[in-house]
């Protein structure tokens, strides 16, 4: 069995991800091709990967690969992990928006940030889908990217894969906490989660047949600081716990960045992303010393579910995972063509989502508005329209609540200036001054 790795250079992640999938005997002999642009970054990859199999006792066929081709030929797993322009582009989409006034945290889901994560990923998602058809069109792609919403529905539309699932821990770390939080063991409780990534929600929380809900609110209304988390604050308006950090959920709707009394309220982190991007950068530079000077770093499983999904399409031991894929009728009251976040039974026979109740009205309503920018995100680059770039700001509701429309075109024309290299020669287009019907 062969699983490739697209964007092995994001070293940290990579170690992970192959910890856990040799810690499963069945996969002691598989072939592990690791491909990125960036040589040091592979090479380091490499003698990681190489490590990580010694110490698991593992005897994998490890190759790596500047083209990303070969590294394809006859996978039957691709996990994608790619993040285009790296550090220098995420603290672009942070520093561009400042000059403009408008505040982020985290910036790669929605917003200014998300919507130009998104237009410089997707040409490496379109080549991507052309070499999987062309070299392993069987193989399943396991997307672990940003922005899940805005990719995993651009590889729908724009590659005609199908074998296709956006994955992200969200669900997973949510619950983990919320049963610390309450104080039962997670293996005990029984949860259940849908709506859209990093905007999904926990439906169902249940120890025993008991609801958790009333103990997690009353755990809120006795301790002043929970309370004063973005996420327990939605929790006590909306009713239901979302997936996400407040760092994250903060910039999905419109209450919050806008006004500074809210962000000292609730202790909203600006340009909180902006830390772990150094952290990141810090640990590739620590992991890549350590290895060059013999002293590798210590081997840690990360519980994510790219290994599980593997494991059970390889051996047919069947589990559940929150996965991201297109909706077509599995949230009855949210768009059909956005994706969604919702279980999916995997076993032998590959991923196969589970359908869900329409959400609760609120709930449901913040999810379209999120689809909806995601929808004009992938409008634009679908249709080569650089318009709908300038229509998916205006519809995304922290930049709305924030900038006046000529402020949100004039921001849409510098970050298109700023990321022009990175997207493709159709959007490159600066229209501030041109505002007509049609």
């Amino acid at each position: 069995m062969k699983i490739a790795f697209v964007g092995a250079g994001s070293v940290v992640f990579t170690q992970g991800l192959l910890a856990d999938l040799l810690a499963f005997p069945e996969f002691a002999d598989v072939h592990i091709a690791l491909h990125d642009i960036d040589q040091d970054r592979l090479a380091t990859a490499l003698a990681a990967a190489r490590h990580i199999a010694q110490v698991r006792g593992a005897t994998p066929a490890i190759t790596a690969h500047l083209e990303r081709r070969p590294a394809l030929d006859g996978a039957d797993f691709v996990i994608n992990i790619v993040q285009v322009g790296m550090g220098e582009a995420t603290r672009t989409d942070f520093e561009v928006p400042a000059r403009h006034g408008l505040r982020q945290t985290i910036g790669d889901t929605l917003g200014i940030g998300g919507i130009f994560r998104a237009l410089r990923t997707f040409p490496l998602l379109r080549g991507l889908g052309a070499d999987m058809a062309e070299v392993c069109p069987r193989a399943w792609l396991l997307n672990y990217t940003n922005p899940m919403a805005m990719n995993v529905q651009y590889l729908a539309e724009a590659t005609g894969l199908t074998r296709v699932v956006g994955l992200c821990h969200s669900v997973y770390w949510t619950m983990r906490g919320l049963a610390d939080l309450v104080g039962v063991p997670y293996e005990e409780i029984v949860y259940r989660s849908a709506g859209v990534n990093h905007q999904a929600w926990i439906l169902r929380f249940e120890h025993e047949g008991v609801d958790l809900y009333p103990r997690l609110a009353e755990l809120a209304e006795r301790d002043p600081e929970l309370r004063r988390r973005v996420r327990f604050d939605m929790f006590r308006r909306l009713g239901f716990y979302p997936t996400e950090t407040s760092e994250h959920s903060c910039e999905y709707v419109p209450w919050y960045l806008r006004h500074d009394s809210e962000i000292e309220r609730l202790r909203v982190p600006i340009g909180d992303y902006l830390g772990i991007v150094a952290a990141n950068e810090a640990d590739y530079e620590r992991t890549r010393s350590a290895l060059a000077m013999g002293e590798p770093p210590a081997v840690e499983g990360t519980m994510e579910y790219a290994p599980q999904v593997i494991h059970s399409i390889a051996t047919g031991v069947p589990r559940t995972v929150y996965g991201n894929v297109p909706n077509h009728g599995l949230i009855p009251n949210l768009p059909a063509t956005g994706a969604v976040e919702v279980p999916c039974l995997v076993d032998a026979t590959g991923v196969q989502p589970t359908r869900a109740d329409p959400l609760p009205p609120q709930l449901a309503a913040l999810n379209r508005a999120y689809l909806s920018v995601t929808d004009l995100v992938v409008r634009a680059a679908v249709e080569d329209e650089p318009r709908h770039i300038r229509h998916a700001a205006m519809a995304d509701p922290a930049t709305a609540a924030a900038l006046p429309v000529e402020a949100i075109w004039r921001l849409c024309d510098d970050m298109v200036i700023a990321h022009a290299d990175r997207l493709q020669p159709g959007l490159r287009a600066v229209l501030a001054s041109e505002v007509r019907p049609g």
